[in-house]
């Protein structure tokens, strides 16, 4: 029996935004709950849940519907976004690629 996770009410509140933006977009568009699924390659229930901002639906999916509406991702475009991931990676790459537990206590009195 899988345990529930509780999430806090930023993480909640971010996914109930990006939700009722996917659904505010996908009712502009005068497109069903039907059409947005089939051409997300989900069910209608995950739509559903999407637009409900459910925090377990995975971030791929919300992800792939919102760009299907046109929705930015991030406040970027398709070209901001690969500027963003590459940003991203040069930040990272100047940081150790592990992290490991201090060996013995640390020395924080100075």
């Amino acid at each position: 029996m899988r345990r529930a996770h509780t999430y806090t009410p930023q993480t909640s509140d971010a996914a109930k935004v990006i939700g009722l933006e996917i659904a505010r977009e996908r009712r502009q568009r005068r497109w069903t709950t039907t059409e947005l699924a089939s051409r997300a390659g989900i069910s209608t229930t995950t739509l559903f849940r999407v637009e409900r901002g459910d925090p377990t639906v995975a971030i791929g999916i919300v992800f792939e519907v919102a760009t299907l509406l046109g929705i930015q991702l991030f406040g970027a475009d398709r070209k901001e976004l690969a500027a963003l991931v590459g940003r991203g990676q040069e930040r990272l790459a100047l940081l150790p690629a592990r992290v490991r537990e201090p060996e013995g206590p640390v020395d924080d009195n100075f």
